[in-house]
């Protein structure tokens, strides 16, 4: 016979909700849910989780009535313990109490460790009803987010007030009462649907939900809500030949802003086409959550100082009222917008009114942090770092000039009016003033650019002049923090060292530049311990932190790149020594895509079998890491095998390669360890092998440092050591 199977309903009603805490709240809903029926053995189908501004919706596919028994065996203590004179003791009694039968029903039997007392208990399943009613309250609790708050004299938390509670199994209530609320919630049948529709909503049973709240004018299924913006939006852009700017970030919020989406459109005054391009984005985006409609044969200008050539005077937007009401909707919001531009054209024209150079004159007057002085005091650190890192990387003089420049106003526009409104605008707003009063291109774009990469998959430096500057900029942080004594601990970064480290390097393998990190940590430490006495630096230990600091973060940005965590440890690990990891840190990059192209071709197994064999033998030798020539340290009159004189061939033919500073000479190095692996395999095995560890002196160092010859050559490649199988 065919178990009895039930739809559950739960729906958490709310004021609405923040549009984060709907997102996020939802699949931790669903693990909470997941968990309990789980451990209970309650069977059902498929969970599914969805939400509104107004609610958070659970339903259940093919939940069992019940808990199925289970009947189990427990082991007690031993027999002789448990009865004494076949009357049952304390313990006896203690043990079936805990069991929930009589110790009569106690059995003895004997086991490897003698006999012991056995209880068999039935446990008896339970309702399904029973179960949900005490997991609700349970799993409304649970839910974590930020800013959760108490309403009324209730003790109650969450995102936001909890109004009302559906509890449904196929067409029962499940009775629940939330401890706590004020006032008082009570689950019961009736939703509510949308505010401009109706209040109370009855809903039948649990698998009318989507219906009747359909009827009532919510669109209740997040990814259906999802997928009509997503699509509604696209055809209105295809339809004004235009492209859409809604990004991930603003497509998420406006699906848990709605729950009756509605698209509307709306015009921009084309006067306001003459401010940049990116103040209206913004002020339509991050502002007013509208969405931006581009040309689609528009030329992208990051420096564009006017929208006209690039956006067209319209707007989307996604509202969320009635659709007879979209004409008062399209005029209110067109009237907001152009109250918003009407004040970032304010602030523009206020801040054009004022040099740039001045302006880096006000940032005397801002604090940067705690012992660290003031902006400006920055942008001198910041500029010292700009002329190190262009005399290190031997830029051109034109390039150089153009960083320095950057360099000295890159900060101006954090004391603008515009970026004081709209912080995410800063560079963009630096860069666009910069290039108006006439500064050259290449300053304002390196003054834009040195805020890039801003996070994980942004976008780097496209000049050489911005990328310098932006390298600066993350260094000069990394040093003032770091000889501030503040560090980034677990979640806890609040500098954003971490993504400021992780620049670096991106921007270093983007540009191809070797740049010797170590001897410029080594350089600047010296630097900022006379900038900053106050703190007590130790040039040189705060050099050692940050080159592991680095060390590590180049080891993160590989793993995510998706190199095996092993061949990382080869490349950078540990055992790696600093100088070589940061000396250039690009190397590192290319060595380990190398390896991974060896790992992928099945070439790699055979190379590190024999040198990690070679380089444990070689550890009972002396012979120093950086010989990378067998001349000094062999004699082949010293061979007893035909196998001693393949190994030295091999390494002879590696000697150039390794020394080298060829583009290719990995490549060639590990073409060169493939070609020879038989001749090195020889030597530790077959017909002709060795005993490396040979009686005579003369004859063991001799072997120990062909093997020591070949350990170095093979980890100017990499650790074979660290590289596993």
């Amino acid at each position: 016979m065919a178990a009895v199977v039930s739809t559950f309903l739960l729906e958490i009603g709310t004021e609405e909700l923040p549009a984060d805490f709907a997102r996020l709240a939802l699949p931790q809903l669903e693990q909470l849910v997941s968990r309990d029926f789980t451990e209970a053995r309650l069977g059902h189908g498929a969970i599914r989780c969805t939400s509104t501004p107004r609610r958070l919706a659970l339903l259940v596919s093919d939940l069992e009535a019940a808990t199925p028994d289970l009947e189990e065996e427990r082991k007690g203590p031993p027999a002789a313990q448990a009865f004494k004179d076949g009357v049952p003791t304390k313990a006896a009694e203690g043990f079936a109490r805990r069991c929930g039968i009589p110790a009569e029903q106690l059995e003895v039997r004997d086991t490897p460790k003698g006999p012991f007392v056995f209880a068999r208990v039935l446990e008896q399943g339970r309702p399904a009803a029973d179960l949900l009613a005490a997991w609700i309250p349970q799993w409304i609790s649970a839910l974590q987010g930020r800013r959760f708050m108490r309403w009324g004299s209730g003790e109650s938390r969450f995102s936001r007030p909890v109004r009302w509670l559906v509890a449904l199994l196929d067409d029962q209530v499940v009775p629940v009462r939330l401890e706590g609320s004020d006032p008082e919630v009570n689950s019961g049948s009736s939703s509510r649907g949308h505010r401009l529709h109706s209040d109370a909503v009855p809903i039948a049973s649990a698998a009318d939900y989507d219906t009747c709240l359909a009827a009532a004018g919510v669109q209740v299924d997040r990814s259906a809500r999802a997928a009509w913006i997503r699509n509604t939006v696209e055809q209105a852009a295809q339809r004004l030949e235009a492209r859409a700017d809604l990004p991930d970030d603003l497509f998420e919020e406006l699906t848990d802003l709605v729950e009756a989406p509605l698209l509307i459109e709306g015009s921009v005054d084309d006067h306001y086409l003459g401010l940049p391009p990116e103040v209206l984005s913004t002020v339509m985006r991050a502002h007013q959550r509208y969405v931006p409609l581009y040309r689609q044969t528009a030329a992208e200008d990051p420096l564009a100082l006017e929208a006209r050539a690039s956006l067209l005077p319209r707007f989307l937007c996604i509202g969320n009222g009635l659709p007879e009401a979209i004409d008062t909707v399209r005029r209110g919001n067109e009237r907001v917008l152009k109250a918003r531009l009407a004040d970032a054209e304010f602030f523009v024209q206020a801040d054009r009114a004022v040099a740039s150079i001045d302006r880096r004159d006000q940032l005397a007057r801002v604090t940067f942090a705690a012992g660290l002085g003031s902006l400006r005091d920055r942008v001198e650190r910041l500029e010292w770092c700009t002329d190190v890192l262009i005399e290190q990387l031997q830029l051109p003089e034109a390039t150089a000039g153009h960083a320095r420049r950057a360099a000295h106003l890159c900060k101006h526009d954090l004391v603008s009016q515009m970026v004081g409104e709209f912080p995410e605008l800063q560079g963009v707003m630096g860069g666009k003033y910069l290039l108006a009063e006439g500064e050259p291109r290449e300053v304002a774009l390196a003054v834009l650019e040195h805020y890039l990469p801003r996070g994980a998959g942004d976008d780097l430096p496209s000049s050489d002049a911005g990328a310098v500057v932006a390298l600066a900029e993350r260094l000069e942080l990394l040093l003032s923090i770091y000889a501030k004594g503040e560090r980034p601990s677990g979640s806890s970064d609040p500098y954003a060292l971490r993504r400021a480290g992780n620049g670096v390097l991106q921007i270093l393998w983007e540009r191809g530049w070797p740049l010797d990190l170590q001897q410029f940590l080594q350089r600047a430490t010296a630097h900022w311990a006379e900038l900053l006495p106050e703190f007590k630096v130790d040039a040189a230990a705060l050099a050692g932190e940050l080159a592991e600091f680095l060390r590590q973060r180049l080891q993160s940005l590989l793993e995510e790149a998706g190199v095996a965590i092993d061949l990382v440890q080869a490349v950078a690990g540990d055992g790696v020594a600093l100088e070589r990891v940061l000396s250039d840190p690009g190397d590192a990059r290319r060595r380990a895509d190398l390896l991974m192209q060896l790992r992928a071709s099945g070439e790699l197994a055979a190379v590190q079998a024999v040198v990690t064999r070679a380089a444990r033998l070689a550890e009972k030798g002396d012979l120093a890491p950086g010989v990378l020539s067998a001349a000094a340290v062999v004699n082949a009159d010293l061979f007893e095998k035909s196998s001693e004189a393949g190994m030295l061939a091999v390494i002879q033919k590696l000697e150039p390669i390794a020394a080298s500073e060829s583009a290719d000479r990995y490549t060639r190095l590990a073409q060169g360890l493939i070609a020879g692996a038989d001749a090195l395999a020889a030597f530790f095995d077959g017909d002709s092998s060795v005993m490396v560890m040979a009686d005579d002196a003369a004859v063991r160092t001799n072997r120990l440092n062909l093997l020591g010859v070949l350990r170095n050559q093979a980890a100017v490649l990499a650790d074979f050591s660290r590289i596993s199988g």
